[in-house]
């Protein structure tokens, strides 16, 4: 027991494997790249980390396991170099970086970590070498001798030319009175810096990456006896002005600044919060039509809506960006956020032209287009953008352009422009009213649609929305693309012309002349009431071709027993509407008649139980109607795949024995297991047997009679009754007991058939 009760928590341990044990707390991002780089460079010896360098630079970032497989940050390549985990060196003659740093004073340890520069601006100062070299804690973060390098002349001079104000002010906004390490540098927090108490903005982000006021954090961690050093990549300078106060003071804002005073987002701009503006400058909103600028700037809506879209939900900096990212703006909208190479890109457009203009509520970058969200675009400019120009020319050309242009409420039905491969309508006004009822009356979205739905059109029908597995249709056309939900319209993207219900299934037969056949046929069975009245049918509707193409005799049949014709006519209808669309790779559709139809739909090809159809969605307001070339026929009424009915079958084998051959004897015999035929004739001067044992009768009947294999009286003799007979190669399964006699005796066989036949020596009928 002693020992079970040690095993236990070494095998949860083990199970729960080191980043997730019960004591242990949770890595932090940051921390957990570090782990991924020492692992990749674990063979190069103990602490050594795998380095991603871009190349034809001096950036370098540990590296995920995205990134590791990529090999690029910012779609640049990488090289992959190994180096020294934060806090180890090496050993001369041993592998790795087996040893520790020494641990020093914060100021020893600038140098240790690659940050002179800031040794050298230190000592400048009268007071802050001694306290780095002193007791205390103090967490510093250094920016690299390049980051020093890359500042602007004229704030170098200003810093060193008043050393014991500017730039020890500088040093100490760089410095925290307290140890801080990685795992407590929380995503949005603020550190009081050792100036004045300013703020120190810090991020997080999930990749990885640390900022601190934007500027990166390249290696961190380095203890020293009075605290620790983190390296990072740009000098950082006091941020005093929030979101709001930079757009008053920035000129290149002022079309912004009237726009945020107009919508009433001041308020939010200026209070607490951490956010991301990508803020448009006066360029930007040049570059967009003056029509489409003063509609927005005079729509508070639409006002709001367009900035609340250039808005992100938390602060971004630049350098966080190694790749792209899904990021939600306060309007609800997602945009790309990417780079290329030094470039950020925000759907995939370079147009950020100044960024990380830090603020105390988050970050602005500068961009040079508009993000105009569709919330805020009328139909015509959310078609614009969408592919269906063509079907928007054609409402444009029959005068209908006001109402995608203006506010009312509408829901335009529009078809993709594949649709219109082969040519557009002529402009008339039938097409006009066809136009007209693909616009229903209210801003819908697709989400909120159900099967059954009915909708108004501006033309005066009512259209009906059917919901299928796959698709979601409205009459006979399929929405094809999310939804465009504008200021005023939504825009549903079809794949085909809509064509509205004109009438019932029965008026629909009756006004096509292919049809007539089946019209007279649906009357003599009594069925023209049932396609008359409501209800939701769909009908394979044989062609006349179809009827024509019966055999006569069958055709003649069929029409003079109207109970059979209504049987074989209600096989052709289904239950429920199902439109070409809403057909996916197999579809069982129930009958009237209470058999299943098999519908099926591949390559733009529709068939019925294998059936091709001629046309399809031919709509009627109770149902639609799919013109065949085949009469269907109900599987009660085709030939039986299995023999469990065996009588009827014998007698189509005396049928064909009569037309192959001078038949002298058919013999039926009771099989204890089941019936059996015997066919005796004379095929020239020797006798033949032409029937066989019916296994499985069924599936003989098929084959021509003629197949059968000719039996000599000897080779017959031999047989045991009930023994497989051979058709060309089919052999049917034997089942008859072996208790029957093995052969018949050819004066018995001639006794039976005169027994059978007595007045017909020469001949034979059954």
């Amino acid at each position: 027991m002693a020992l079970l009760g040690l095993l236990l928590p070494l095998a949860l341990a083990l199970a729960l494997g080191p980043a997730a044990t019960p004591a242990g707390p949770a890595k932090s991002p940051y921390q957990l790249v570090l782990q991924h780089s020492r692992l990749r460079g674990r063979q190069h010896g103990p602490n050594v980390c795998a380095v991603q360098k871009l190349i034809g630079t001096n950036k370098k970032y540990f590296t995920n396991c995205k990134q590791w497989y990529q090999r690029k940050i910012c779609g640049k390549s990488t090289v992959i170099s190994y180096e020294c985990c934060p806090g180890y060196e090496k050993v001369p003659g041993e592998k790795g970086c087996p040893a520790a740093l020494p641990l020093s004073n914060l100021y020893e340890t600038l140098g240790v970590v690659g940050s002179t520069t800031t040794q050298l601006y230190t000592d400048r100062t009268e007071k802050l070498r001694p306290e780095m070299e002193g007791p205390g804690s103090f967490t510093i973060f250094a920016p690299s001798n390049e980051a020093w390098a890359s500042l602007p002349a004229e704030v170098l001079d200003s810093l060193v030319s008043n050393v014991n104000i500017e730039l020890l002010n500088a040093l100490r906004y760089h410095m925290v009175d307290r140890r801080v390490l990685t795992d407590e540098l929380k995503h949005g927090m603020a550190l009081t810096s050792m100036y004045q108490n300013s703020n120190i903005q810090i991020h997080h982000y999930p990749n990885g990456i640390v900022t601190v006021n934007c500027a990166r954090l390249l290696k961190a961690d380095h203890h020293a006896t009075n605290g620790v050093v983190h390296l990072i990549d740009k000098v950082i300078s006091t941020v005093t002005n929030n979101i709001q106060q930079i757009i008053e003071i920035e000129d290149t804002f002022e079309t912004l600044r009237a726009a945020v005073a107009a919508s009433g987002l001041n308020t939010l701009l200026e209070g607490d919060g951490q956010y991301t503006l990508l803020a448009p400058t006066n360029e930007a909103f040049e570059k967009i039509p003056a029509e489409t600028l003063n509609r927005i700037l005079g729509d508070p809506e639409a006002l709001r809506d367009l900035l609340n879209n250039h808005i992100l939900k938390s602060a971004m900096c630049a350098e966080a960006i190694v790749a792209g990212l899904s990021l939600e703006t306060l309007e609800g909208t997602t945009l790309e956020v990417g780079c290329s190479g030094d470039m950020l890109t925000i759907n995939g457009k370079p147009i950020i032209s100044n960024k990380d203009v830090l603020a105390t509520n988050g970050v602005i970058h500068f961009i040079d287009e508009l993000l105009i969200p569709d919330s805020a675009k009328t139909l015509f400019e959310l078609a614009a953008e969408s592919d269906v120009s063509t079907a928007v020319d054609l409402f444009r050309q029959a005068g209908l352009g006001t109402h995608l242009s203006g506010n009312e409420r509408l829901t335009l039905l529009a078809p993709m422009n594949s649709v219109f491969k082969d040519g557009t309508p002529r402009i008339d006004a039938r097409t006009k009213n066809l136009l007209l009822n693909h616009m229903i009356k209210d801003q819908l979205a697709s989400k909120y649609l159900y099967h059954g739905q009915t909708l108004d059109t501006l033309g005066g029908k009512k259209l009906r929305v059917f919901v299928y597995r796959n698709s979601l249709c409205i009459e006979n056309s399929c929405i094809a693309a999310h939804d465009k939900r504008g200021r005023y319209g939504t825009l549903f993207t079809m794949d085909r012309m809509l064509t509205p219900p004109m009438g019932t299934v029965m008026d629909v037969l009756k006004g096509d002349s292919r049809f007539s056949m089946l019209v007279a046929a649906i009357q003599s069975a009594g069925l023209t009431e049932t396609l008359s009245r409501e209800g939701v049918y769909t009908v394979f509707a044989p062609t006349n071709e179809a009827f024509q193409a019966l055999p006569p005799g069958e055709l003649n049949k069929l029409l003079g027993n109207a109970k059979e014709l209504a049987n074989i006519l209600k096989y052709h209808v289904g239950d429920e509407i199902l439109v070409s669309g809403g057909i996916g790779a197999l579809v069982r559709l129930k009958s009237l008649q209470g058999d299943k139809l098999e519908v099926s739909s591949k390559n733009s090809m529709v068939t019925v139980n294998k059936e091709p159809v001629a046309e399809v969605d031919i709509m009627a307001t109770n149902g639609v109607v799919h013109a065949i070339s085949t009469v269907l026929q109900p599987p009660a009424n085709k030939p039986q795949e299995r023999g469990d009915e065996l009588a009827d079958s014998a007698l189509e084998i005396f049928r064909q024995a009569s037309a192959f051959s001078r038949v002298r004897v058919c013999w039926v015999g009771p099989w204890p297991a089941q019936p059996w035929v015997l066919c005796l004739g004379s095929g020239g001067d020797s006798p033949v047997f032409l029937g066989c044992p019916p296994m499985a009768l069924p599936s003989l009947l098929p084959c021509p009679f003629g197949a059968f294999s000719a039996l000599t009286w000897e080779e017959f003799g031999a047989k045991k009754p009930g023994s497989p007979c051979f058709l060309g190669g089919w052999q049917p399964r034997p089942s008859v007991p072996d208790s029957e006699p093995r052969s018949l005796g050819k004066a018995r066989l001639e006794a039976m058939g005169t027994a059978l036949n007595p007045s017909d020596p020469e001949g034979s009928s059954a």
